[in-house]
């Protein structure tokens, strides 16, 4: 229940986009088609479901306080916390460098689509967001760290999908000229948000 519990939470309630706006860059850059926009979701995904139990392990058995004390008790009173951007940072980027040549070798057009924002995925701020909510957070076990992860990808992946069906829709209707492009995508944005708000009245 308690896994259920935060996957429902990090999609909908505590959604990277609509709750945190954290990821924009990409989001709105990208999700001009769906196709390619569920294709950058689904990588973004991935990254968070094998970056953030990674880092929940780093960070339990390294770098919280006292965390080195399975090592030597005499390593009780080391605090490695200040290593947390540098390491979680690392893991990311060696796990986006992987997806990059995985996707460059058995789906060239869609690395052709994403373009810049596949190797971007590394300091997207979603992704290192997601690892220091973690920290933050303090999960009990890293089933419920991957749990995080996975659902905050797939609520990014939901808001990124989600406002390219529209701008999809609305290239075909008139918008007055200074709201054309990014500014009538900021407004949606901004509404979906709102929407989303609705989510938070679910208690589980």
């Amino acid at each position: 229940m308690e896994l259920f519990n935060i996957f429902i939470k990090s999609v909908f309630i505590d959604n990277m986009i609509f709750a945190y706006f954290l990821g924009m860059c990409s989001y709105l850059a990208v999700s001009k088609t769906v196709k390619t926009s569920a294709g950058l979701g689904i990588a973004v995904t991935f990254v968070l479901l094998i970056t953030v139990p990674i880092n929940y392990l780093i960070n339990k058995y390294l770098l919280s306080p006292g965390a080195l004390a399975w090592i030597s008790p005499k390593l009780a009173t080391v605090d490695l916390s200040f290593l947390s951007f540098i390491l979680f940072i690392a893991i990311i980027a060696s796990i986006v460098q992987i997806l990059e040549m995985v996707i460059e070798k058995f789906s060239p057009a869609l690395y052709s689509a994403l373009g810049i924002f596949l190797p971007l995925i590394a300091v997207n701020c979603a992704i290192l967001g997601c690892s220091l909510f973690m920290q933050e957070r303090g999960f009990n076990n890293v089933a419920e760290a991957a749990v995080y992860g996975l659902g905050s990808g797939l609520g990014w992946l939901l808001a990124i999908v989600g406002i390219a069906a529209i701008r999809e829709k609305i290239r075909y209707s008139h918008i007055p000229k200074g709201l054309q492009g990014i500014g009538i995508s900021f407004l949606i944005t901004g509404l979906m948000g709102i929407a989303f708000m609705a989510f938070l009245g679910i208690k589980i």
